[in-house]
């Protein structure tokens, strides 16, 4: 694991455009956000429990497997954009990881923060989804307030972070996408950030032969009626 050096003040150089973000890149931002607020507690995260938040099961989408070389990867590459950094916290032997979101973005506010977090984590949203799944992090009051502070992040004056996907193409209405790993104009579902990381190999297999044994079984039991049937 490669060392990430501190960064006291990330927004000295400003950003002139959006940083474009790699799948690992926006999954460990994106964990490091949201445990920020969620369990503050814990937070600046080690190492190992930020590989654990990026790969937990629950508020993730896809759900990952990604390997300590993977988290390592994305940390330096958010480091390099300044929007990552490694301190160390008195009374810890470990180093810890915080993200720097509030220095490079600073005006984002509580609520255009969640916002971020939750489509950095989850991907293209719909607006009820939206305000349902920053409930954790920020209540919004109604499906009016979750659509005012997208259109802040709409205009946000460092760049535009967030784009809404109209219906079609699989989507029944409109949609809202992070704008951090690239523009997601040409994914037919909007989204674009990664294709799915299949955190259990050969589930589709196990899960076929399942359903063939349970329609044999079930196809035995037919049989078996029918023949008891016919002895009345």
């Amino acid at each position: 694991m490669s060392e990430v050096p501190d960064i006291e003040n990330p927004a000295e150089e400003s950003l002139k455009t959006l940083p474009v973000l790699a799948f690992e890149e926006a999954r460990v931002l994106g964990s490091l956000m949201e445990k920020a607020v969620t369990t503050p507690e814990y937070y600046p995260l080690t190492f190992n429990a930020l590989v654990a938040a990026c790969n937990q099961k629950t508020n993730r989408q896809p759900v990952s497997d990604l390997g300590d070389d993977t988290v390592d990867l994305g940390l330096d590459g958010l480091r390099d954009k300044r929007l990552a950094a490694l301190i160390s916290v008195a009374g810890s032997r470990v180093p810890k990881y915080k993200h720097t979101v509030d220095q490079v973005f600073p005006d984002l506010g509580k609520a255009g923060f969640a916002l971020l977090c939750v489509l950095l984590l989850r991907g293209p949203q719909t607006l009820g989804e939206l305000r349902t799944r920053t409930e954790r992090m920020f209540a919004f009051d109604s499906l009016e307030d979750t659509q005012e502070a997208l259109e802040a992040l709409k205009s946000y004056s460092g760049g535009t972070l967030v784009k809404e996907l109209p219906a079609g193409g699989g989507r029944r209405v409109p949609t809202f996408a992070h704008l951090l790993s690239g523009d997601v104009e040409d994914a037919p579902t909007g989204f674009a950030v990664a294709p799915m990381v299949d955190s259990q190999p050969g589930w589709k297999a196990e899960m076929e032969a399942k359903y063939e044994a349970l329609r044999s079984e079930m196809d035995a039991l037919k049989a078996a009626f029918e023949k008891f049937r016919e002895q009345f």
